[in-house]
């Protein structure tokens, strides 16, 4: 099914899509993730991510609503809104992800770097160099599953990390939303 043709699982705005390598590609919204189960649900990202804040559902909870292909190797975590793209493998994420959708009640804004932030608990956890901080996605607006690695424009080497960190606080210090 085209993207365009998918159905939302209910009748508001779609804040993010899973799809690619899935029995059942979604559409989801913010009722839709408030409306998961209660044992879905993560308050308080604190509690990982000490500098950061709202409440999310589990990754697991994603995997068992869009049931990824059994040859599904990889995650590919696309921002449109800044063109940032990372491809992980499936199964360290699989009980590490947290996908970031509300804050204080209220869904997560864009000056929270909303509207969906995707955390990895503790990337050290999960025993692979592709899954670091910069897999903590902002601005997520997609979730793609792949066979094989996907797009992924993460810095490669040091002087591209500390650039793509020196663009975040500039703009951040300018009043800026892009970051």
């Amino acid at each position: 099914m085209a993207p365009a043709e998918r159905k939302p699982m209910s009748n508001s705005q779609t804040i993010l899509v899973v799809d690619g390598a899935v029995e059942r590609p979604l559409r989801l919204s913010f009722e839709d993730l408030l409306g998961l189960s209660v044992a879905e649900q993560v308050a308080d990202v604190s509690q990982f991510h000490p500098k950061r804040k709202g409440d999310g559902v589990t990754f697991q909870a994603l995997l068992a609503l869009a049931r990824p292909l059994a040859d599904s190797n990889y995650v590919t975590l696309h921002a449109d809104r800044d063109d940032f793209h990372v491809s992980v493998p499936l199964d360290p994420l699989r009980t590490e992800g947290i996908v970031v959708y509300k804050l204080a009640g209220l869904p997560l804004g864009a000056e929270n770097h909303g509207p969906i932030r995707f955390l990895v608990k503790d990337p050290a956890v999960c025993h692979t160099g592709e899954l670091d901080d910069c897999a903590n996605v902002k601005y997520l607006n997609r979730i793609e599953f792949t066979i094989q690695k996907g797009r992924d424009t993460r810095p490669t080497n040091d002087a591209e990390h500390e650039a793509l960190h020196q663009r975040e606080q500039e703009a951040k210090d300018h009043g800026s939303q892009q970051w």
